[in-house]
């Protein structure tokens, strides 16, 4: 999907007699800084086949993947979505800082009510000091099995890349395909308490890929010609797994995490968690071998994660120059080679990955990690349980069901959204703000699970008074097993400042941690059996997600909000809500 730069008074004036500047699926406005970007996304049901099954799936303009949103740092975007399905919709734009723009972060019950059916809502965001990939995806039950697509932001103008220049970008989104209605699969689980059922595959651009059955002519191919630079824009977008990913035969040139360059180094497998985005330079082979190349992505598993071992692949094909002339029989002779995909619970190669990354750390792209903090805080996050409602048969943990929890708390989402109570100081009977700071039951978490896993259903947000530094350790438990947890915030970027296995030690492990050139993500994977340490500036105002991007645990309550206090300056206050915010 191409755009249009009305740069043409005339032009722009043709439109507005036809009807209005919505009749373009995108276009953009020059404005005096930057450029105003205009989406139209149509949620609309279409008939999609794979693996040989037909079925209808919610979708943004009958696309799947969604249409790619592109722009520059400095951009504003408006999107307006249009629900034409009986489903609720909201959309939220993955890693965007949303600074001041709260309303359009999209988190159903969180930062707004959902778009109902026939209804409309604009999305309205500036994209402020980022660049690199992010991507959309529905944030409502398990919509974004198909709701999802690629976020490209380029540098400024006047910007390059503080690395080579690619000859060609080529954005890459995992996802999972379902036979059955997603939808249905979680709303059983629910209902019985037990594990949602696996996905029927992995895709690579919405394809499964060759190694499925009924899937070869269903297989991403990307074209190259040799001696090139290509950026890779990987993106994952599975709903419940993790996934390494390997191209056979060729080396990777990581530069990029979640819209945060870092320093480049070179990899033969990356690991990339629900959530998060990894850009990688790829330099194609000299001269035109006698080969094609899978490239395969597959899950990395820990715990009771609800996965399957099956493997999505696609084909990195050279272009033969149009003067070549190759018989149908020399084609056929070219040997497809494979990559070597680590097992499937390889957590020294995700954690070896893990420690690679990090900040740039440049003059012109520096790592403002905070020095000092304010605020520390500490939270569990892992599996539990819930009792079996009293004339029911679960299939959860002896006979309960599954729950999941950070600090004990299994979070509840209201029947209103969380921004709006907090904008119009409407909190009472909406949510509390009580979020235990700490585990109100400590145990030895990645030692022997307690006795009682039940876990407490509540709306409890804590509350950060502007600009406060906030440090917080993020500790898995081997409740139900040990488990790592792709935990993502809304509304901010963080610093990974340490990470390590067993229980974390207040008083040994802040000595090692990384200061000067930490990794800067949205996205982190606590790891299974292990803690996490992140730091922030709480300086966006407003209400915050953060959950586990496993969509199960998330469905189970592995999530809480913060809410961030107005400052005292105007560009420190958040702004009323755009009158077109959907109602409940």
């Amino acid at each position: 999907m191409g755009f249009y730069l009305l740069s043409s008074p005339t032009l722009r004036a043709i439109l507005m007699v036809l009807g209005t500047l919505w009749l373009l699926p995108e276009f953009m406005v020059a404005q005096h800084s930057g450029i105003t970007r205009h989406y139209k996304f149509d949620i609309k049901l279409k008939n999609v086949t794979r693996l040989c099954h037909t079925k209808s799936i919610v979708t943004v303009n009958g696309q799947f993947p969604g249409p790619r949103i592109v722009a520059r740092e400095g951009d504003r975007v408006l999107i307006k979505v249009v629900n034409q399905v009986q489903n609720n919709i909201t959309l939220h734009w993955h890693g965007i800082r949303q600074l001041r723009s709260g309303w359009a972060d999209g988190p159903a019950y969180v930062t707004q009510c959902p778009i109902q059916t026939g209804q409309a809502y604009v999305y309205n965001f500036t994209i402020t000091g980022q660049r690199g990939t992010l991507f959309w995806h529905a944030h409502i039950s398990w919509l974004r099995s198909t709701l999802y697509g690629p976020v490209v932001i380029l540098p400024k103008r006047n910007a390059s890349y503080p690395f080579t220049k690619p000859y060609k970008e080529v954005p890459i989104i995992f996802g999972e395909w379902w036979n059955t209605d997603p939808e249905a699969v979680i709303s059983q689980a629910l209902q019985t308490g037990g594990g949602p059922n696996v996905s029927d595959a992995y895709t690579i651009n919405g394809l499964p890929g060759p190694l499925y059955n009924c899937s070869a002519k269903d297989t991403f191919k990307l074209k190259v010609k040799p001696g090139k630079t290509y950026l890779l824009r990987l993106i994952n977008a599975a709903l419940n797994d993790e996934l390494f990913f390997s191209i056979a035969n060729h080396s990777l040139t990581v530069v990029d995490v979640d819209a945060v360059y870092v320093k480049p180094f070179d990899t033969e497998t990356l690991l990339i968690t629900p959530g998060q985005t990894t850009n990688v330079l790829l330099k194609t082979k000299p001269h035109y071998p006698n080969a094609t190349f899978l490239m395969a992505a597959r899950p990395y598993v820990t715990g009771l994660g609800t996965f399957d071992n099956s493997t999505t692949a696609g084909i990195l094909e050279y272009q033969l120059p149009s003067t070549t002339t190759t018989t149908r029989s020399s084609s056929a002779a070219k040997k497809l080679l494979k990559p070597t995909l680590p097992p499937l619970n390889d957590t020294t190669l995700a954690t070896n990955f893990a420690k690679r990354l990090r900040s740039l750390a440049t003059a012109q792209f520096p790592a403002n990690v905070p020095q000092t903090v304010d605020r520390r805080f500490f939270f569990t996050v892992g599996l539990g349980s819930s009792p079996c409602p009293q004339n029911q048969t679960c299939q959860g943990p002896n006979g309960t069901k599954f729950s999941a929890s950070i600090n004990n708390v299994s979070f509840a989402l209201p029947n209103t959204a969380l921004l709006q109570a907090h904008f119009f100081g409407q909190a009472k009977g909406v949510y509390t703000t009580d979020f235990p700071t700490n585990p109100p039951f400590p145990f030895n978490y990645t030692g022997t699970p307690p006795n009682n896993t039940f876990v407490n259903n509540a709306t409890k947000v804590v509350v950060l008074p502007f600009n406060t530094s906030v440090e917080l350790v993020m500790q898995d438990t081997s409740i139900l097993g040990a488990e790592s947890h792709p935990l993502h915030l809304h509304g901010f970027n963080f610093f990974v400042v340490g990470q390590g296995f067993g229980n974390f030690d207040p008083n040994k492990d802040p000595a090692s941690f990384n200061l000067v050139d930490p990794v800067e993500r949205n996205t982190v994977g606590v790891p299974s059996g292990g803690w996490v340490a992140i730091r922030f500036i709480a300086d966006n105002p407003g209400v915050w997600f953060m959950h586990c991007h496993l969509e199960v645990h998330t469905s189970w309550g592995l999530k809480m909000a913060w809410a961030v206090m107005d400052g005292k300056l105007p560009n420190q206050k958040l702004p009323p809500p755009p009158s077109d915010l959907p109602k409940c």
